[in-house]
């Protein structure tokens, strides 16, 4: 697990932050106050059977038998059921509600995180906060809250009515309170602290579950079905320590809570038989005390759970904050892209992913409708700058200007709107071809356009061999595809945007000879009166750029087209050579 998920401050999160989640998420008012007040239907109506099963006890005693009473007793009990229920599921519609509406809160802001916050975290574990602590919150809302509410409820109006009927016997079992309050409040913290190190330890193994899926190709190549097999192994025992620790935490206050509630029974009938045989009072009421004591004890114990639950979802709400905590991309620039046909210019750029930098002050201008071409060793920042143009990342000194507007004036989603993006990958979502050439795009595009972008991305005479054409699936990240096919998808995906900046990630260096034929063939149709960036290994693909700029080291040591910088560059000279098969 990355170190920026685990846990700094276990006590930093209180009943504020949870309240304040819990608001953020606008539940309906009006249904909740409906809820509470089915809940508390329910409740007076569990107070008033005991008071009626006294009267009839005392009327079967007496040998006198009421069925007008018999059925108002039955009444009341159909009342508790049918309100129980209805409470029951207007407050797991609320749980479910703004569950939802977190979940979508933290989806959305996942969506608009910064690249640098993936760098850190595994995707698995930003999965866990979404699916798994969102479920620990809709628990506590929709299980505990409302026998919480309710709860509360029955106990002070048991008492009450307990106190009516024998004052005596209701300080005997209150006494029973304190004290087990007095054990249950300790457990409840060790709790929290169990439940958050299971929570940041099934995020680590969600992580890890990703990870290995996301590449079981390469896991199997490698016959490392092993060693993911003893990692995994660990991460499951972690789970069952865990899991076991809370056990051990469980198995002591429910015994505990039975053994009190047992002690006081016992003492109620002890005392109440006493009573009842020396005629201070009537069986009737003994029965009626007996049914408020487990009025006022089950829901005593159901508060334990409610405080676990409670400690396991302020755990859950920290985790939640910590990413909702981190700042999005956002749109704080609201200025459009009016023109993008103007040239850009990096003025003094520096940048460093941690301490090492690996763009150094470095100033270039691209002209507009014009093909850049960057060539430079492994490392050098060609990756780097594009990165930085399509602002996964800031510079940490220096400006990229569109014309005279620095690229950070213009909202997001207007400047990458602009942007057309190849890469070597062309990584595709699973769906159907139709749908990853769509990707991204918000306005309705007419049948005539796609098939035009997938002719002019040579990608007709392979869909058309597939028996559902644009509707054939192709498969997570697109591997029923070859690489060439997939790369011309990636090109009709571009053309469909109809980008005025397009940027090459050595868009051809992973393919055959045919297939990069076929390639390059779109790409000069996808660059035409485009501003255009290539980043390439291969010299023979980009000996006709309009400029072709040589990094090394984050700096740029030369600029020209390719028979300038034969004469006067030597490395570039040297690469020229060694890939064209010329002497030096």
């Amino acid at each position: 697990m990355s170190k920026n998920s685990e846990r700094k401050n276990p006590k930093a999160t209180n009943g504020k932050d949870f309240l304040q989640l819990i608001k953020t998420a606008n539940p309906s008012k009006w249904i909740i106050i409906f809820a509470v007040f089915l809940g508390l239907i329910e409740t007076v109506a569990g107070l008033l059977i005991p008071l009626f099963t006294m009267r009839l006890v005392d009327q079967l005693a007496n040998s006198a038998f009421n069925i007008s009473f018999m059925l108002l007793l039955g009444a009341i009990l159909i009342i508790q059921t049918v309100f129980s229920g209805l409470s029951f599921y207007f407050m797991t519609y609320i749980g479910e509600a703004i569950v939802s509406s977190i979940r979508n809160r933290l989806w959305n802001h996942v969506l608009r995180l910064p690249i640098s916050f993936f760098d850190e975290h595994q995707s698995g574990e930003t999965m866990s906060r979404i699916t798994q602590d969102t479920n620990i919150v809709k628990a506590l809302i929709t299980q505990h809250l409302i026998t919480f509410v309710t709860g509360v409820i029955s106990i002070i109006g048991s008492i009450i009515f307990l106190l009516l009927i024998d004052w005596k016997m209701t300080v005997i079992m209150l006494i029973s309170v304190p004290l087990s309050i007095l054990f249950i409040l300790p457990l409840g913290q060790k709790m929290y602290k169990i439940a958050n190190a299971t929570q940041n330890e099934m995020a680590d193994f969600s992580a890890n579950l990703g990870r290995v899926l996301a590449n079981i190709r390469l896991v199997k190549a490698y016959h490392a079905e092993q060693t993911e097999g003893s990692y995994g192994e660990k991460n499951v025992h972690n789970l069952f320590k865990f899991g076991l620790k809370e056990a051990k935490v469980q198995a002591f206050i429910s015994p505990f809570m039975t053994f009190v509630m047992m002690l006081v029974l016992v003492i109620l009938i002890g005392y109440g038989g006493v009573q009842v045989a020396s005629g201070a009072l009537t069986a009737g009421a003994l029965v009626a005390i007996i049914i408020y004591m487990f009025q006022i004890v089950v829901p005593f114990t159901q508060m334990a759970s409610f405080f676990t639950s409670l400690q396991k979802a302020l755990g859950a709400t920290e985790r939640i904050q910590d990413i909702l905590s981190v700042q999005h991309e956002g749109e704080l620039a609201k200025i459009e892209v009016r023109n993008a046909e103007q040239e850009i210019s990096f003025r003094d750029v520096s940048f460093a992913y941690q301490e090492d930098a690996i763009i150094k002050n470095l100033s270039l201008i691209i002209p507009t409708g014009k093909m850049t071409a960057f060539v430079g060793p492994s490392g050098s920042g060609k990756t780097t700058l594009f990165s930085l143009l399509e602002r996964f990342y800031k510079p940490n000194s220096g400006g990229i200007l569109l014309g005279q507007t620095n690229i950070y004036d213009f909202s997001l989603q207007s400047w990458r709107s602009q942007l057309g993006y190849v890469s070597q990958e062309s990584p595709l979502m699973s769906g159907t071809i139709k749908e990853n050439i769509l990707y991204g795009v918000e306005h309705e595009v007419s049948e005539t356009a796609i098939q035009h972008a997938i002719q002019q991305a040579n990608a007709l005479e392979f869909i058309d061999r597939f028996p559902d054409g644009v509707n054939t699936q192709v498969g997570e990240g697109g591997l029923k595809l070859s690489g060439g096919q997939r790369q011309r998808i990636a090109i009709a995906r571009a053309l469909i945007r109809n980008p005025k900046i397009l940027l090459l990630d050595e868009a051809t260096s992973n393919l055959d000879s045919a297939s990069e034929l076929l390639v390059q063939k779109a790409l000069q149709k996808l660059m035409v009166d485009r501003t255009t960036l290539v980043i390439a290994h291969r010299i023979s693909t980009i000996q006709n750029a309009d400029q072709i700029v040589v990094l090394e080291n984050g700096t740029v040591t030369g600029i020209g087209k390719h028979t300038e910088l034969m004469e006067t560059h030597y490395l570039y000279k040297e690469l020229a050579c060694q890939q064209l098969n010329n002497p030096v």
